[in-house]
């Protein structure tokens, strides 16, 4: 067994209750992936997009479900250093994947306070017309149970809405075109065990903004998505299961237990649903 099979092992073996099956699960459950698709999973380079790489390549082996699967590396600007680890990794894992380049990081560079959204959204742009350009039908995210749970309690603190993370949505601006999150129900500690036994190395984001604020980061960083995950840890030692009920919670919406409430794009306030009600 070389050192990929034995990374792919480890994932039906050690991991199989905690990774694979729950995988498994979030594509079955959401119809994530079918018959006919073609699908470009999407790889960043970190270890939730490398993971989920390599699910859809095992699952894609198995034969169960009859659709192809292509590899794409989105280089928007990293330094040799993470350009090199990623080619590195997709080796070591035996994942055919493609690279192509893109201006992303020196376009945001220019942008004042937090460019994160738009270096996002170019991102899923840029992806979008790659996928479009292989035929492919949908692209595949490496987002993941606990990043479910942390942009929930994000909307809700800093947002000033109650909106959860999408298993799967329509691309509003290529048309015919989905975006899946295989890894909707995979909890982000059990990738970084799944990264640690098998003595992996990733690259983080590795943008420049990232870079500083990894150099600056201490008790006092200004992150949301930190702050959600330090919220949920404290709340974890006393509800251990805290996760799995703001996770039910968002599949279980009692619409009639909101004073207000947005859908396709309309907004529907108390008043007028209260004389709904009573009429």
């Amino acid at each position: 067994m070389n050192y990929c099979e034995s990374v792919e092992n480890s994932i039906t073996s050690e991991f199989r209750e905690t990774i694979w099956l729950p995988f498994l699960d979030a594509v079955k459950r959401y119809k994530l992936i079918e018959n006919g698709d073609k699908i470009a999973v999407c790889i960043s380079g970190g270890k939730d997009s490398m993971l989920l790489a390599k699910l859809v390549q095992l699952l894609h082996r198995q034969g169960n479900i009859n659709f192809t699967p292509v590899f794409i590396v989105m280089d928007p600007g990293y330094n040799e250093k993470n350009r090199l680890q990623i080619e590195k990794n997709c080796a070591l894992l035996e994942i055919p994947a493609q690279i192509f380049e893109s201006d992303i990081f020196d376009v945001t560079a220019s942008v004042k306070g937090n460019p994160c959204y738009l270096c996002a959204r170019m991102r899923r742009g840029h992806l979008y017309a790659r996928a479009k350009e292989l035929g492919c039908g949908k692209i595949a995210l490496g987002h993941h149970f606990s990043d479910v749970i942390e942009t929930t309690l994000i909307g809700m603190f800093y947002g000033s809405q109650l909106q959860g993370m999408m298993p799967k949505i329509h691309s509003t601006n290529f048309e015919g075109m989905e975006l899946i999150r295989p890894l909707y129900c995979v909890n982000e500690e059990d990738v970084i065990k799944w990264r640690d036994f098998n003595s992996l190395e990733f690259i983080r984001c590795a943008c420049r903004l990232t870079e500083q604020c990894e150099l600056e980061e201490d008790d006092n960083s200004s992150s949301k998505r930190l702050e959600a995950k330090r919220l949920i840890k404290r709340l974890k030692k006393d509800y251990p299961d805290v996760e799995k009920s703001i996770f039910e919670s968002i599949h279980n919406l009692d619409l009639n237990g909101f004073p207000g409430y947005k859908a396709n794009g309309r907004v529907y306030d108390f008043n007028e649903l209260y004389s709904s009600d009573s009429e």
